[in-house]
């Protein structure tokens, strides 16, 4: 026991509770997918619901939790809202944070976002292969669901969406995680050179802090980085 320290008569202070700390364990592997692996993983993919899972999250970057929560009135997918009473120009999605969701998907953030979509998503959404036999869609509200009885429009679990990652991953060879195509649209928009502001209101990030574990540099990166460092003995 430390010098002048009183565990009591019975030493019952002998003991202290502390708190227990929990470290993060780094996954071996891909932390971000490239295009070409995206592009593989959707091609893979049998049914139409988790392509275009798959594409929403890698062309958004929404966290899975975040697109398991989206209904049908959160995907204005027209050219022009108006009518919806939504004055947001474009087709594009509403990020709600909602708790009374059936699956107990959540959205991490508490303020209501906006996010555009592209023309690509709106044809993955609306694959013919989405619907029913007769046309006829899931009764579920939310945009993200089983297609197809048993259950008649369940929403998709987070179970659900790791079950199709996993199975990704074993079919093309590499790892495949929920929030790796998150990864992926945060990268690809910061290598492409949009601004980091821009990319934190993308993803929903309260803090700029929050921006320094979305960029990942790859090996082509470093080897330009340093031939352009070695083009001064060019111009000797």
């Amino acid at each position: 026991m430390p010098a002048g320290y009183d565990a009591d008569e019975r030493g019952q202070w002998r003991q202290a509770q502390v708190s227990a700390f929990r470290f993060l364990d780094s996954e071996p592997g891909h932390e971000d997918l490239s295009l070409e692996q995206i592009r593989r993983m959707i091609a893979i993919r049998p049914r139409a619901r988790d392509r275009f899972l798959i594409a929403l999250l890698a062309g958004t970057g929404l966290r899975i939790g975040e697109a398991l929560g989206l209904r049908q009135e959160d995907l204005h997918f027209l050219a022009s809202s108006r009518s919806l009473g939504c004055p947001v120009q474009g087709p594009h999605l509403h990020v709600r944070r909602r708790t009374d969701n059936p699956n107990r998907a959540l959205a991490k953030s508490r303020h209501p976002r906006y996010l555009p979509v592209t023309p690509d998503i709106v044809a993955f959404y609306t694959d013919p292969a989405r619907t029913e036999p007769g046309g006829r869609r899931g009764r579920d509200r939310h945009g993200v669901r089983e297609p197809l009885p048993p259950p008649l429009g369940r929403a998709v679990t987070h179970l659900n969406a790791k079950n199709v990652f996993d199975r990704l991953a074993r079919r093309a060879g590499h790892p495949a995680r929920p929030h790796m195509p998150r990864h992926s649209a945060a990268t690809h928009w910061l290598r492409e050179g949009v601004d980091r502001d821009v990319v934190q209101k993308l993803l929903g990030h309260a803090s700029p802090l929050s921006m320094d574990r979305y960029r990942h540099v790859d090996e082509s990166e470093t080897r330009a980085a340093v031939d352009r460092a070695q083009a001064w003995r060019e111009d000797q």
